[in-house]
């Protein structure tokens, strides 16, 4: 990683309060060259909630200032309802957010500093709301670089998997946007009436978890938001990028696939972070310097040479023993201009039929859903899960490489009207090892479409298909390719409220694993580099780190509890004097055969403290679920302190229950 020194005479950074139709004001920071004035220059816009008074200040200074000493204005917005921005956050993506982006966008290019033309750019939310955003086609929008993000808000985010409720995050992700969403403006940038402010929106604030399963089926509410219903609209060139460890690289592939605009994809071994970063999986590239020459030739009009790279530069992982820790992987960089392979290699599952009925809490080594790069992210050895699933196994003594999305086709029944089939592709190593490669969900009464319901026929056999996540892997010769299979996946897949069993016709059913291109190229980057970042440090009295995850097994109850820190890094002193504690936990439990004993948890504690002002948050979440409905439950508990005097801010309470209709 190299640190690029930015010269401060040769840049500016700036407040601004930027105005909505009616009458709310976004909080946004600009970092810009101090002749922009004289000589306009481009603006690109990072527009997320997550606050760039503190919690992504450091993130943040690694690639605004870089931007702005290459010519451009870098702008970061909070959206309304967070930070320090006005307004009321009311949903991911709601229709106030995106029509604020499209007004951010047209205000930015009215500025006097701005030559007219503006970008996009962001991970994950950020991401997400430049993909929505494009489709909304301002005229002032000529490109956006999308990182980690999603086209299809049901299928491909944290809500459901393959039509199945996605436990892990359904509960783990509304909990963390309850305790995200609960944070106070920052007294130094609203005033005085930073509490009542902040009591307005705890007033106001609803917890997301009941919203999102009140939709299990993918209607008008996950359609909104989602550009996959509409890639015609978007005219703006995109840069898609995604990670092999990150769960929404189908993304990339989807997009190449589909859009009529400019188009180009990478994707590397990362997980749920910006590639420049330096954070595990790596090896990291000069991202950077690879989205400057994406702005410099959709927003400068400059010959860089983009228009002429491999439709998806993609890296290929080689085997590797499993690890939740992978600093950097083995493997290579390729180019390729046809990123849908046509060529695929076909497994079949062998003869006869075998009964699929695993315990309830397999899937307890699946790993994050979304990795961060910490110690315990990855999935471990698949060895025990293995021995939990059914597998078939195929000795491979020339290897294989492929890149894209396998499928599995299986025919298969159930003794109930609804199941989950969950299929895993291993690696195993002739010493046993079994590293995880790809992993397919399917909801069975949603096999005919996510907009759908259909009832399995009991007893009788149908034919479905599973698509298996994207990836880029070359099996070494003499490894064996194996394919488990699997009707629980806790907790990432929350149980129907049944105890199936599931059999399958090994002799009629098969897995497709696209291959690499015979036309493809080798591709380099060049190092990873960017700004210093804000110097931080750890306050004295933070608390001792916890185990990232750990699964216990209450033998006698039959009882399974994963517990998870998952080590966000919000703990830190800034160099303006703010504390920032975070601490959070999220707990999972399962019951063997029982469908009403699935519970998980979320716990957050946040304490914010500078010079003469205190904020602390504690949120409790949880999810259960009976036969007919899920149940949820949420608190927040939020005070303040104000020179000494200490008062709650809120105090509430949630309590919703929401009909099991196809989950």
């Amino acid at each position: 990683m190299s640190l690029v020194e930015i010269d401060p005479s040769t840049i500016e950074e700036r407040d601004l309060w930027i105005p909505m139709a009616d009458g709310v004001e976004l909080h946004a920071r600009v970092w810009l060259p101090t002749d922009a004035e004289a000589d306009p220059v481009p603006a690109l816009l990072e527009y997320l909630p997550y606050r760039l008074d503190d919690w992504t200040s450091v993130r943040d200074s690694e690639r605004h200032p870089y931007y702005a000493a290459h010519g451009y204005a870098s702008v970061r917005v909070d959206i309304r309802g967070s930070g320090s921005s006005g307004g009321l956050f009311t949903d991911e993506y709601s229709g106030a957010e995106l029509d604020d982006g499209v007004a951010v966008v047209k205000w930015l290019a009215a500025q006097p500093w701005c030559s007219g033309k503006v970008g996009m750019f962001g991970i994950s939310w950020g991401g997400f709301n430049a993909l929505q955003i494009a489709e909304r086609a301002p005229e002032a929008l000529g490109a956006i670089v999308t990182v980690c993000s999603t086209d299809d808000r049901y299928d491909n985010d944290v809500h459901y998997i393959g039509g199945a409720v996605l436990g892990v995050d359904m509960a783990a992700w509304a909990g963390t946007m309850l305790a995200f969403a609960s944070r106070p403006p920052r007294p130094e940038v609203v005033g005085d009436g930073w509490v009542e402010q902040w009591r307005e929106r705890l007033d106001q604030q609803q917890p997301l978890a009941p919203v999102w399963l009140g939709h299990q089926e993918r209607d008008d509410y996950w359609r909104h938001g989602s550009v996959c219903e509409n890639y015609a609209g978007i005219r703006a060139a995109v840069l898609a990028v995604g990670g092999w460890s990150d769960p929404y690289r189908d993304t990339v592939f989807r997009l190449l696939d589909h859009l009529d605009a400019p188009a180009k994809g990478i994707i590397g071994p990362w997980s749920h972070q910006y590639p420049d970063r330096g954070l595990a999986p790596g090896p990291a590239i000069g991202f950077l310097q690879e989205t400057l020459r994406w702005w410099d030739r959709w927003l400068k009009d400059q010959d860089t040479g983009v228009d002429h790279e491999p439709a998806l530069r993609v890296w290929i992982t080689d085997s590797e023993p499993p690890s939740s820790y992978v600093a950097e992987r083995t493997g290579r960089w390729i180019g390729v201009d046809r990123p849908a392979a046509v060529d695929c290699r076909s497994f079949g599952l062998g003869t006869g039929t075998v009964t699929v009925r695993t315990p309830w809490a397999t899937g307890q080594d699946a790993g994050r859903f979304f990795p961060f790069g910490n110690r315990a992210d990855l999935p471990p050895d698949q060895r025990a899960e293995d021995g939990r699933s059914v597998c078939v196994d195929h000795l491979l003594p020339d290897g294989l490489e492929f890149l894209g999305n396998p499928i599995a086709r299986l025919r298969l029944r159930s003794d109930h009207d609804r199941g989950h089939i969950i299929v895993r592709v291993c690696d195993v190593a002739p010493d046993g090892a079994s590293t995880l490669i790809t992993r397919g969900v399917l909801n069975l009464v949603k096999r005919s479409g996510m907009d759908r319901i259909d009832p399995l026929p009991v007893g009788e056999f149908v034919d479905v298909e599973v698509p298996l996540v994207a990836n880029g892997y070359r099996l070494a010769a003499g490894h064996r390719l194996r394919i488990a299979l699997s009707n629980h996946y806790w907790p990432w897949v929350w149980p129907h409220p049944v105890d199936d069993t599931i059999e399958v016709n090994l002799s009629a059913s098969m897995i497709d694993l696209p291959l690499v291109p015979d036309e493809h190229e080798a591709v380099s980057f060049e190092p990873a580099e960017h700004a210093r970042p804000l110097a931080i440090t750890q306050p004295d009295d933070r608390a001792e780190p916890r185990p990232e995850r750990t699964v216990t097994t209450d033998v006698a109850a039959r009882e399974t509890v994963l517990t998870v820190d998952p080590g966000y890094g919000g703990t830190r002193r800034y160099p303006d004097g703010l504390d920032f504690l975070e601490s959070a936990e999220e707990t999972y439990r399962i019951i063997e055969g029982d469908p009403a004993a699935a519970r998980a948890d979320s716990h957050w504690q946040i304490t914010m403290s500078k010079d003469d002002w205190v904020a602390e948050i504690e949120t409790w979440s949880t999810i259960t679920a009976d036969t007919t409905d899920f149940i949820v439950d949420n608190r927040v508990l939020a005070t303040a302190d104000r020179g000494g005097k200490k008062e709650i801010v809120a105090d509430r309470t949630f309590h919703d229950r929401i009909p099991r209709t196809s989950a």
